[in-house]
């Protein structure tokens, strides 16, 4: 049995994929760095996107350890969380609690069916949503205090009533489980309502008001930016997963550009995008006239791809490669490198959560392109509220498995482009700001850094008490 004075002991039980297993698997780094035991429970194919950052922490000290099931199931695409099947996982979770009891266990939101099983073992249980503090409240202002069915068109603005900031929406930039309420129910309510807390990866000064808020509203630690736990080059170039892309072959090429001179296009991991928008992106780019660097691997449809050939303009990355203005990506990118590159001068982002933070973190600031998820009220935290970003005018939320519709056109694409270009010093000097917050936060005396310490402080009171 653990002791007072043993270490805390904490499981994290990640989604199996992309935009929410890389934050999980850095919180745990960073409570293991802290002085807790972190295990983390994993299927053995996601067990290798993160084993090598692992084993070098453990030859750095740390108490940190991965329990592979024997049960399998794929990398999936965040939107598809909560209709797949893990019966496969159920048994094999239970009998690890019920042989291996941890002061705590953080799950991913999207693993709504493990709550159960936790709960009835008495094991204090954190949940782990992916999404920082302002678009938690604006799901939650809009969900409680606005009739979005009663609206008069998907693109009539409305107001998101009680927040600080004046923030405008439309129906069309909802997620369609806050259009349609009576068919969704709120499965993030749910989990948390027996829950022991929240774990937020985010930092307090960069939405201070908002944390306020979900502190308020019930427990939470804020305890990120948790890509900064990432030091070395090694943990940064296979973050996620490995690059495809030799590592020479762009770092040489953003060597050879001058400084804040190289915008990074990426939209993440999850949506493909229509051929047709994939062709505007591409000649607004070369129309704006700027150096880019374009991870386009994750945006091609296999099959498409496999049936039509390049889905990219006839040309286009010839003449790029020539004329020495863009690098076309193929494959996972090691974002965390690329956004610190001293060449790096702005982020074209889908303004997923991940990305948002490491683009502060790095000091970038963004072309804001949202798509899907909670990346429209992102968007408004960047370019409203922190004003370190312009928006390219995505107006059309979609679903992960929706056909595509309102392309933005290439005119759009290159006046966000040189709109970024003609506002870059002052962008540059706020987000950079911000940036020296972020990092200050998660060093000793720092808000997410007392954070943690204050969550683990809880959890051996709450073993002490147990004990009594």
């Amino acid at each position: 049995m653990a002791t007072e004075t043993s270490s805390i002991e904490m499981f994290f039980f990640p989604f199996v994929g992309g935009g929410h297993e890389i934050p999980m698997i850095d919180i745990a780094r960073v409570f293991a760095s802290h002085g807790a035991t972190s295990t983390i429970l994993a299927t053995p194919s996601n067990t290798l996107h993160f084993q090598n950052s692992i084993t070098r922490d453990q030859k750095n000290g740390l108490s940190i350890f991965i329990h592979t099931f024997s049960a399998d199931i794929p990398d999936a695409d965040v939107l598809a969380g909560g209709f797949i099947d893990y019966a496969v996982l159920l048994e094999p979770l239970r009998q690890f609690l019920l042989e291996n009891r941890p002061d705590c266990i953080v799950i991913d939101m999207f693993h709504r069916w493990a709550a159960d099983i936790v709960d009835h073992l008495g094991i204090a249980r954190l949940v782990f949503t992916g999404h920082g503090c302002f678009s938690r409240c604006a799901h939650d202002y809009v969900k409680e205090h606005v009739a979005v069915e009663s609206l008069g068109s998907d693109y009539e603005p409305f107001l998101v009533p009680n927040l600080p900031d004046t923030i405008h929406m439309t129906r069309s930039q909802l997620p369609i489980f806050l259009r349609n309420p009576n068919q969704f129910p709120d499965g993030r309510k749910q989990l948390e309502n027996k829950s022991f807390g929240s774990v937020i990866n985010s930092f307090y000064d960069l939405e201070p008001a908002y944390a306020d808020y979900i502190k308020n509203e019930k427990k939470a630690w804020i305890v990120g930016a948790v890509s900064l736990c990432n030091k070395t080059v090694e943990d940064k170039i296979e973050r996620g997963k490995g690059p495809i892309v030799d590592e020479q072959k762009w770092l040489t090429w953003l060597n050879s550009k001058k400084p804040n001179s190289v915008l990074y296009v990426s939209f993440g991991s999850l949506v493909w995008m229509a051929p047709e928008q994939l062709k505007e992106i591409a000649f607004g780019l070369e129309a704006s006239d700027q150096f880019f660097i374009w991870v386009v691997g994750n945006l091609l449809n296999p099959s498409e791809t496999e049936e039509k050939g390049d889905l990219l303009p006839e040309g286009f990355e010839q003449r790029m490669m020539e004329s020495g203005k863009g690098l076309i990506f193929r494959g996972w990118a090691p974002q965390l490198l690329i956004l610190e590159h001293v060449a790096i001068k702005g982020f074209m982002t889908h303004c997923g959560w991940n990305s948002t933070l490491e683009s502060v973190s790095a000091g970038v600031p963004m072309i804001t392109w949202p798509l899907t998820a909670e990346q429209f009220f992102n968007e408004k935290l960047v370019t409203q509220v922190l004003k370190i970003g312009v928006g390219v005018g995505s107006r059309e939320w979609l679903w992960w498995d929706s056909e595509w519709k309102g392309l933005v056109g290439r005119e759009k694409v290159e006046l966000a482009v040189r709109k970024l270009s003609e506002e870059a010093e002052e962008l540059r000097k706020r987000v950079r700001e911000i940036a020296e917050k972020g990092r200050r936060a998660v060093e000793e005396g720092g808000t997410s850094y007392a954070d943690v310490e204050a969550l683990i402080q809880e959890l051996k009171a709450r073993r002490l008490a147990s004990q009594d």
